[in-house]
């Protein structure tokens, strides 16, 4: 396993504007999960990517629907999978992890079996009531290079 990049933002803006910065490494078929309790700013971050994507659409947790798919540069494929149980149900997932879009997934642990080999897992940590830690875990060569570059290019590694 490769080694994790750790970053620290100081609020929501901050949070967004690494989500953002890290948007402009993603290329069509990306597949991101996001880990984090209730509240740490999983939909902060992807609000962040979309706006990274040019998005213009407001995002918001798609918690009832499990997929919202939003139209930018790239397009951008939201999941929320926390209300699926055990993963019993394939909702085509593999048609979006290896589609024209980026995939988001928050909850990914409940459809681990669906999920590629290869993605970049984030995990965001409530440090405080406005701090994070935000770690990308890379899972492959191609996540393993898109950290490499982001964190030698981006002002935001600790």
């Amino acid at each position: 396993m490769s080694k994790p990049y750790v970053f620290f933002t100081n609020d929501v803006f901050e949070t967004q504007q690494l989500a953002s910065k890290l948007a402009k490494y993603l290329h069509p078929g990306d597949v991101i999960t996001l880990e984090g309790d209730l509240g740490a700013g999983k939909t902060s971050f992807t609000q962040g990517i979309a706006k990274g994507l040019e998005i213009s659409q407001v995002v918001n947790s798609p918690t009832f629907t499990i997929i919202k798919e939003y139209y930018g540069r790239i397009p951008l494929y939201h999941m929320d999978v926390y209300r699926l149980e055990d993963g019993a149900e394939d909702l085509g997932f593999e048609e979006y992890f290896y589609g024209e879009g980026v995939t988001m997934i928050e909850w990914a642990s409940m459809i681990h079996e669906f999920l590629p080999e290869e993605l970049l897992n984030i995990k965001i940590e409530k440090i405080s009531n406005d701090q994070r830690k935000i770690t990308f875990e890379p899972k492959g060569e191609r996540y393993i290079q898109l950290c490499e570059e982001f964190s030698r290019n981006e002002d935001f590694s600790d």
